[in-house]
């Protein structure tokens, strides 16, 4: 690792060194842990929220990034980057060159983020409504619990700044999800999508 250079690139903002080193503690506290699987050169700044529970597992490809740091983003980044798994043998599997700005992705079962992706501040990303919707006992909500159906998300997908990516959805290859959007249902390769509830507003004609 060439720190000279790492640090000629951050010496004149105080506050981007102390991300990065947060970072980087952060990052071999993870590997110590043996809980989450890592490839080369992902890279952490400031510190996320990773909670895995019981059996379940995260797996993060190469040249990821986990941006927590407000200062520098472009747009208003709120929180941490959170993953959370806590569901028995729940997944969340994010691929090569992706990153993630200050965005939550909660599975019960499987949440799935291909390479190349980008996902913009204050996403948040479930594979489940978290309790039953109408149970025989309303009072008794608060108590249930849903399992999760699988999210997908391929390769190439821009995912823009407050968006909800509800349970069960794909999103195709090469899409765009604008900033603001609600998704509950899934959508095609090579589109854009927009809205609460978000609908396809443009596609590309491709092969």
């Amino acid at each position: 690792m060439d720190w000279k250079k790492i640090f000629g690139q951050i010496r004149n903002d105080p506050l981007k060194i102390n991300a990065y080193l947060i970072g980087k503690l952060y990052y071999y506290r993870l590997l110590c842990s043996g809980k989450i699987k890592m490839g080369k050169g992902v890279k952490i700044i400031g510190m996320p929220i990773i909670d895995i529970r019981g059996n379940c597992s995260i797996s993060i490809g190469n040249n990821v990034l986990l941006n927590s740091r407000n200062r520098g983003y472009f747009g208003a980044l709120y929180s941490p980057v959170k993953l959370f798994v806590d569901n028995a043998k729940a997944l969340i599997k994010i691929g090569n060159n992706t990153r993630i700005h200050g965005s939550c992705i909660h599975a019960y079962r499987s949440i799935e983020i291909g390479n190349n992706c980008l996902i913009a501040a204050n996403t948040i990303i479930v594979d489940s409504d978290g309790h039953e919707i109408f149970p025989s006992q309303i009072s008794e909500r608060l108590i249930t619990k849903r399992k999760g159906v699988p999210v997908v998300i391929e390769d190439n997908v821009w995912i823009g700044l407050n968006c909800v990516i509800l349970k069960g959805v794909r999103i195709g290859e090469g899409s765009i999800v604008g900033a603001g959007s609600v998704v509950r249902k899934s959508v095609p390769s090579f589109s854009v999508v927009m809205g609460n509830p978000a609908e396809v507003v443009k596609r590309l004609n491709k092969p």
